[in-house]
């Protein structure tokens, strides 16, 4: 049997705004974008009578056994989409947990393109749409992943374009609880994003923004604040900001050079601290 290779890429929030709540969960707008650090799917069709799912690589550890992945080809066994074909799945994880760059959720968005792609799932747009949301609440932004702008109403433009900027993500030694952030949010922020347009991927529109997840994580994990400032500091770096729930905290710069100054001044003041030089797709 083929093995195919899938490159499940990092998302990262350049924006995020909490605008409400509904009985069950928060309603955000956000700015989207990916970068180049991705998690590496290796995938392919056995003679079983179970899919056979394992995680492997540096942020593979203390991945429940329940997670996006299993969930997703659970629910595709439920509905016989998958017509009793059975798969193989190890994901190399590059990605690191409770980053704020949704990792899990991406791997399961890129099965599901996948499967889309080669036709072993013949599901119209809605549908598609449907069983992501069914899986996780932001499987969606990876279907088909290019810049996009999440409303608050839930709609998603999509884009085709790249913002073409470098990224120094830095990820501490700790993870930030999704959940224990939103249940801190009391205070919320009119909406910005519901007429979504291209220009606000520009650098100068983007650097003016917020994640407004930030002042609870900063609270919560002082350091996070630290790593913002330091990097806002560092030269030529055009905004910094966290990603989702953290605990990234990305800088962004329009060059390669400036980027990577900023990855050894960042070495050289936090040792323990995992982050890596990457670039939007």
């Amino acid at each position: 049997m083929n093995t195919f290779k899938i490159k499940s890429y990092a998302k990262v929030n350049l924006a995020l705004n909490v605008t409400g709540k509904t009985a069950k969960l928060h309603k955000i707008e956000s700015i989207i974008t990916f970068v180049n650090l991705h998690d590496s799917i290796f995938l392919k069709e056995i003679f079983n009578k179970t899919h056979k799912i394992f995680f492997k690589g540096k942020f593979s550890k203390n991945i429940n056994k329940i997670n996006t992945v299993t969930n997703l080809f659970k629910l595709l066994d439920k509905k016989k989409l998958l017509k009793n074909k059975k798969f193989e799945i190890k994901i190399i994880k590059n990605i690191p947990q409770k980053s704020g760059m949704g990792g899990g959720s991406m791997n399961a968005a890129s099965l599901i393109n996948f499967f889309v792609k080669k036709k072993i799932l013949k599901m119209k747009k809605n549908e598609i749409i449907k069983l992501a949301n069914s899986i996780g609440s932001d499987v969606i932004l990876g279907i088909n992943p290019s810049i996009s702008i999440l409303c608050s109403n839930g709609v998603i433009k999509k884009f085709k374009k790249n913002i073409n900027l470098y990224t120094l993500i830095v990820k501490p030694n700790f993870g930030c609880s999704t959940s224990f952030i939103y249940s801190k949010i009391k205070k919320f922020s009119k909406s910005q994003f519901n007429f979504p347009k291209k220009e606000m991927f520009k650098t100068k529109y983007l650097k003016d923004l917020n994640n407004d997840l930030e002042d609870v994580a900063f609270k919560k994990h002082p350091n996070l604040k630290k790593i913002k400032l330091f990097l806002k500091n560092t030269a030529n770096s055009k905004f910094v900001r966290m990603t989702g729930s953290g605990s990234s905290i990305v800088a962004y710069f329009q060059s390669k050079g400036a980027c990577v100054d900023a990855y050894i001044q960042f070495k050289r003041k936090f040792k323990s601290h995992w982050c890596i030089i990457s670039k939007t797709i």
